[in-house]
């Protein structure tokens, strides 16, 4: 494992900076198991009551260890909130690549999370989006957000250029992020949508902990620039410098830009950790 930056002291945003605590896994599935063994670490210490969510590819197998360890009795998500990270606004609601639908495919139909406990940023026409945030912060704040991170530095659906003091809200989505989820939709361009709404970069920045998590070679030109640029807009990664708490969580391709010497594989057990 390897510690990549420190960042001490208040800053010109008014965020605390801290200590980004990089880890690189062997591969997706170990890395997977490291996050899981965490979490539910800290939802059995008590210490996680309000949790951010992604969707994509990134923590599909991470939701499955979970459901796994609840099926098993090692957790309970009674009296967990959860606030996804964002969702898409042009769009059915029934259609299958909604991110409500995906929570409940990956994650929601296998565990006790309550549905009243389930939260999405508002989608629907001339809604008030900072209500989320208000919501976020009745509920007591964010304990921890995992996030993905975009080929383009785009952290939930906070795409380049979005300012760092940004609350929840609209985003148009851009051709590069739309080219990425074509996947999702039978590779057809013209059927991703072109809007979101998202978790702001401000909101993700009030949460106690964060945890961004890549896999892959195309990934790792966006996280050399999160944890080695300039803290910029126009890598909206770059922020999470300023963040007092962030684990960052690889595999080896897409460390290939910040480990030039190899890397140290984490031995990782099926023993929940308070240690990722």
């Amino acid at each position: 494992m390897c510690s990549i930056l420190s960042r001490k002291g208040y800053n010109r945003i008014g965020y605390r900076g801290g200590r980004m605590q990089t880890r690189v896994y062997k591969d997706y599935k170990k890395a997977c198991l490291a996050i899981s063994n965490y979490m539910i670490y800290k939802i059995n210490q008590g210490a996680i009551r309000n949790l951010g969510l992604a969707t994509g590819s990134t923590y599909i197998y991470t939701y499955y260890l979970m459901h796994q360890a609840f099926v098993e009795g090692r957790v309970d998500f009674s009296d967990i909130q959860t606030f996804n990270l964002d969702e898409y606004i042009d769009i059915d609601r029934s259609h299958p690549q909604t991110y409500h639908h995906f929570m409940r495919k990956h994650f929601f139909d296998y565990v006790n999370v309550k549905k009243e406990n389930i939260h999405f940023p508002p989608v629907d026409s001339g809604v008030d989006y900072e209500s989320y945030d208000a919501l976020i912060q009745e509920k007591g704040g964010l304990d921890l957000v995992i996030l993905g991170i975009g080929v383009n530095g785009h952290i939930a659906f906070n795409e380049p250029g979005t300012p760092f003091k940004t609350k929840t809200h609209q985003i148009t989505l851009t051709e590069s992020t739309r080219e990425a989820n074509k996947r999702f939709f039978n590779d057809e361009i013209d059927q991703v949508p072109r809007f979101a709404a998202t978790m702001g970069i401000d909101t993700i920045m009030q949460a106690k902990e964060v945890i961004v998590s890549a896999f892959g070679e195309k990934k790792a030109k966006a996280i050399y620039q999160m944890l080695r640029g300039e803290v910029t807009e126009d890598c909206p990664a770059s922020v999470l410098q300023r963040h007092p708490n962030v684990k960052v969580i690889l595999d080896e391709e897409a460390a290939k830009y910040i480990f030039k010497k190899g890397f140290k594989d984490e031995n990782i057990n099926n023993k929940y950790s308070s240690r990722i």
